[in-house]
């Protein structure tokens, strides 16, 4: 393959095209037509298939987030997630009519929390000491599978305790809905403890598969497919979908918006009814699932009103506000929830060390960083410094509170996926200069956003860096961001012919992203289980 910067390619819009390689050629006979059709390998004819209707991208994401999805949330032991024990908590409090913030009786100090049976409460207890005290290598990281057995195979109890969860009762319930719904299908079945956590996990799963795969659906004429493709299955994005956390409802819908905003504002593309309907209702529910997102899902106002399907190819003037009203609403709804939740983070030093209890105190740094914003800056880059390379392992995985880091394979793989994707991907020509610029600084504003909310609500005061950033944070953001480099980079990969393929490159990008799941999986279940 070679490089091109020639700006009139051919687009390959047609469906066909961007599953499976076809590059645009003259017309011919239908009788050309037809022994073209029979001399094509039938490998080639069934994914044409496939991907005209559904689209390659789709139907290989489909499988491959329920297999190895599946896979983590059946091998990760229970509550060995991210934060899974307070993420769990507040999905149960969400489950049973608890919507807002909820303090409970703590010694130490202000909290937040809810009650959780027993019975769940007993594996949670066993799950954080298991966790927190590891053998030496290369001794497994859970002590005694048969003590999960017996403590997962215990009747969900009617006899509740209090659980503390302050850092997730800062979240709405809108990213809780998925597990929410589990853990009452759970209840309704009868469940034990074990199987009202599998199916948890799964409902997140369910609801990541299925926001996802819109995404990819709505891009299915799009070589740019891929791309969203191979972000959609890093290593990490998998793991948290096949575990309980609000980052696989916040993950799935950043993914939605940003597929549909690269579709309408960077390839202008007219979005149907379903499409628009999905976005306008994310830029909403997206805030309120994770509020450093936020100004992701206000970029929906740089989309034209005549690429929305507002019945008409020339908006009336009322149409054109729509999308406004949407992006008011959901900042409104950010504004209302973040005074809600504003208190509980004056609880959130017990998350740090009992040295560091009354350290985290969010007004002290906001005066310092509004009385002295460079000795911020200051920090923000000895935060670079001293983490940039931790931050970057952890975008492509660091699995769960085992601390996992996946290997070194995966990460290869991982961006042998996102090169070839970038090669191939359409070219964003429709979007025009002043909003490709306004695309990539709130890109920017929302990658300060995650250091300015961490430095007030979790970093103690006088601390050298910004703690508690975690590279997973940045891959919501991701698409948008290769989509404005896309814009300003003209090259491509082209075949001797000067055609961008896309057959080749597509196997190529699926075999990657397998690879990186096969391994990164392997060595999670052999360092936790032996």
């Amino acid at each position: 393959m070679t490089t091109s910067a020639d700006r009139t390619e051919p687009d390959t819009a047609g469906a066909a095209a961007a599953t499976n390689g076809a590059a645009a050629e003259p017309k011919s006979t239908p009788a050309a037509e037809q022994v073209r059709a029979e001399q094509v390998h039938p490998v080639r004819r069934v994914a044409s298939s496939v991907g005209h209707r559904f689209g390659a991208a789709a139907v290989a994401f489909a499988v491959l987030v329920t297999i190895f999805g599946a896979a983590f949330a059946v091998s990760t032991p229970p509550f060995w997630g991210h934060d899974e024990i307070t993420q769990f908590g507040r999905a149960y409090q969400v489950a049973h009519g608890g919507f807002l913030p909820e303090r409970i009786e703590d010694t130490r100090g202000i909290s937040y929390g809810g009650e959780v049976p027993t019975s769940i409460t007993e594996l949670m207890g066993f799950a954080l000491t298991d966790y927190t005290t590891n053998p030496q290598e290369p001794d497994p990281m859970v002590a005694d599978p048969a003590d999960y057995d017996r403590l997962k195979s215990a009747e969900i109890s009617a006899a509740e305790k209090p659980v503390w969860f302050t850092n997730t009762a800062a979240y709405s319930p809108v990213p809780y809905i998925p597990a929410a719904l589990g853990i009452r299908v759970a209840e309704a079945l009868g469940l034990e403890v074990g199987g009202m956590i599998l199916a948890t996990r799964l409902a997140g799963l369910a609801v990541y598969l299925a926001l996802v795969g819109f995404a990819l659906w709505a891009l299915r004429r799009h070589r740019v497919q891929w791309l969203v493709f191979a972000v959609a299955l890093l290593p990490i994005a998998v793991f948290q979908a096949g575990t309980v956390t609000a980052d696989t409802m916040t993950n799935a819908l950043a993914i939605m918006v940003s597929a549909l905003l690269v579709k309408a504002l960077f390839r202008g593309d007219r979005l149907g009814r379903t499409e628009t309907a999905a976005l306008l209702a994310a830029t909403v529910l997206l805030p309120l699932s994770k509020p450093t997102y936020v100004l992701l899902a206000m970029l929906v106002v740089l989309v034209p009103a005549e690429r929305f399907a507002f019945g008409s190819a020339e908006p009336k003037r009322w149409q054109r506000l729509v999308p406004w009203v949407f992006a008011g609403v959901g900042a409104v709804c950010f504004a209302l929830w973040t005074k809600i939740a504003g208190p509980t983070t004056e609880g959130m030093g017990l998350m740090r060390p009992e040295h560091q209890w009354k350290s985290v105190r969010p007004g002290d740094q906001l005066s310092g960083i509004l009385g002295d914003p460079l000795a911020f800056v200051d920090v923000f880059g000895d935060s670079i410094v001293y983490r940039d390379q931790r931050w970057f392992i952890q975008f492509f995985g660091e699995l769960g509170f085992a601390y996992i880091d996946v290997p070194a394979l995966s990460i290869v793989a991982c961006l042998l996926a996102f090169a070839v994707a970038l090669g191939i991907s359409d070219r964003m020509t429709a979007s025009t200069r002043w909003r490709t610029w306004v695309a990539a600084l709130t890109v920017a504003a929302s990658v300060a956003m995650i250091y300015v909310t961490l430095y007030m609500s979790f970093t103690p005061v006088g601390y050298y860096i910004v703690d508690g950033v975690q590279g997973r944070y940045f891959v919501p953001l991701a698409i948008v961001a290769f989509a404005v480099l896309l814009r300003w980079m003209p090259l491509r990969l082209t075949d001797t012919e000067g055609k961008t393929p896309t057959f080749g490159p597509a196997l190529t990008i699926i075999a990657a992203s397998t690879v990186g799941l096969i391994a990164a999986f392997a060595k999670y279940h052999a360092i936790v289980w032996g």
